[in-house]
């Protein structure tokens, strides 16, 4: 059997996201399989603009200060360059980019400059699942992932590797020798229960340090479920599962056995010596109270501090509790707005005010050793300014339970209903690319200047803490002036002073 090379590319920007579990998992998944895998991923190298994430996050005070520069050393190298010298040096049959919308445009920067090496070359994830004739425009991008990828991917490998054809590979579109696009059905939803365990050997040592409250720690994501039984309109994750129904291929919603979880942790703390746990679910209390028990058992051994996060109306006393006992130290709860009309009619979060509130009083009864953050969007397509006020407002009602409040500019995903609302009201046009990396607005909404949406998100944190007599102050800070940053600057400062001197309890 011949050497088969697999080069993943993952482009991102500096201190965005969690290490990519499913590059992970396709790396231990291949190399199983006896193929040849190699990482090309541009997290530390500087693209454009001196951009991090993170530390955009501190800046608007979203998140405590930190500094993980003992961990973590920046590439001064050209990554373009690098790239270059890791395609002639592994020499890869296949390139493999997994890419969000929000680094879609870099991901083709770098397709564009290796196309010179003619090498078959697939895309996938969310952006690609949703925008598959978007993705396939493109002349070096012969494949696209439709779906899930690890049974895919691996199929895909075996017929290259043995030179057949892969024209009928389900979950995958391809384009034959003549430019023409064939696509195939989408494959029945992948057993997560049979799945290996993820490779992170793969990515260096750095990225496995990531900041929590304040603190650095070493820090893995781990799958607990994999989908979400909510439908919000601004999120993705829906339209897995209606696409997958309106195929036939299955329940996109599953949850890990607990037995798969615990033989994962007990791994990770043994190879890579992790401190931190990341349960990345996007609503982790879905657990039934039986799997939810099963979990609280099953954690008791394990004795490592984790993060989750899930919605105010999954919260409940005795979860909470249990989950404090055995190593809940940070969770974040997904508020998003402040209007009980508009979060039902417009977001479809059923929630009421109260049950939010009563939430953040259970949570911080408990006192997390790091405390709780919360989720808000300004920007939504319709909303004013105005209404983004009453976000703050009962941003307001919870200050002094929560540990951080972030702020982001709502995003316009492919797959999500708001993307198509957005389009039909003339906010965006079709073919708009959006990303939520450098946090600026794309909506056009005349009742919502771009501006002022970037000068709430700017001050959110101040607008919550600070008196409400200080607001007139706070709604110059919010201009991108010399005057504007000067003056925001100054009450940043005041704030992390009066709101960051606290230092968390460990356990």
């Amino acid at each position: 059997m011949r050497d088969f090379n697999v080069l993943f590319i993952y482009p991102n920007l500096r201190g965005m996201n969690m290490l990519p579990p499913a590059i992970a998992l396709f790396s231990r998944i291949l190399k199983d399989d006896g193929f040849k895998v190699a990482l090309f991923d541009t997290t530390y190298y500087k693209i454009g603009e001196d951009f991090d994430s993170d530390k955009e996050k501190e800046k608007k005070l979203s998140v405590r200060p930190f500094d993980i520069s003992r961990h973590v050393s920046l590439k001064t190298t050209d990554p373009f360059e690098d790239l270059d010298k890791t395609v002639n040096s592994f020499q890869p049959d296949l390139i493999a980019m997994s890419a969000t919308e929000d680094i879609f445009p870099l991901g083709m920067k770098l397709l564009k400059h290796i196309d010179k090496y003619n090498i078959l070359t697939i895309v996938g994830g969310v952006f690609p699942t949703f925008a598959p004739h978007k993705v396939m425009r493109n002349k070096e991008i012969d494949i696209v992932c439709v779906g899930e990828g690890e049974d895919a991917l691996l199929e895909l490998c075996r017929r290259l590797r043995a030179g057949k054809n892969y024209y009928d590979i389900n979950n995958l579109w391809v384009k034959d020798k003549g430019g023409e696009i064939i696509k195939n059905p989408l494959r029945k939803v992948a057993d997560i229960n049979k799945n290996p365990i993820p490779d992170f050997t793969i990515f260096e040592d750095a990225r496995f340090y990531r900041p929590m409250a304040g603190q650095i720690y070493r820090m893995l994501p781990v799958e607990t479920h994999r989908g979400c039984p909510f439908q919000c309109s601004y999120c993705n994750s829906p339209a897995q599962s209606r696409l997958y129904k309106s195929e036939g291929a299955g329940v996109f919603l599953r949850k890990k056995s607990i037995d798969k979880v615990r033989e994962e942790l007990k791994y990770y703390i043994s190879q890579y010596k992790v401190e931190y746990f990341y349960f990345w679910a996007d609503t982790f209390f879905a657990y039934t109270d039986k799997e939810f028990n099963a979990f609280i058992e099953m954690y008791k051994d394990i004795k490592i501090p984790f993060w989750c996060q899930t919605r105010p109306e999954t919260i409940t006393e005795e979860r909470i509790k249990r989950l404090r006992e055995v190593g809940l130290h940070r969770m974040a709860l997904g508020i998003e707005h402040g209007n009980e009309k508009f979060r039902r009619e417009i977001i479809n979060r059923r929630v009421k005010n109260e049950v939010i509130v009563n939430a953040l009083d259970i949570i911080s009864h408990h006192s997390l050793p790091a405390g709780v953050s919360v989720n808000n969007i300004v920007g939504f397509p319709t909303e004013t300014p105005e209404l983004a006020m009453d976000t703050i407002k009962l941003n307001r009602k919870i200050a002094d339970k929560v540990d951080t409040m972030n702020c982001y500019a709502f995003t316009p995903f492919h797959g999500t209903p708001l993307r198509e609302l957005s389009v039909k009201l003339g906010y965006i046009e079709e073919d708009t690319f959006t990303g939520c990396l450098t946090g600026e607005p794309v909506l056009n909404m005349p009742q919502f200047p771009k501006e002022k949406i970037k000068g709430i998100m700017k001050t959110f944190s101040l607008y919550v803490r600070f008196p409400v007599s200080r607001w007139q102050e706070i709604e110059q800070a919010e201009k991108d002036t010399t005057e504007g940053n000067e003056l925001y600057e100054r009450l940043r400062q005041e704030f992390i002073r009066t709101y960051f001197s606290k230092e968390f309890e460990e356990d």
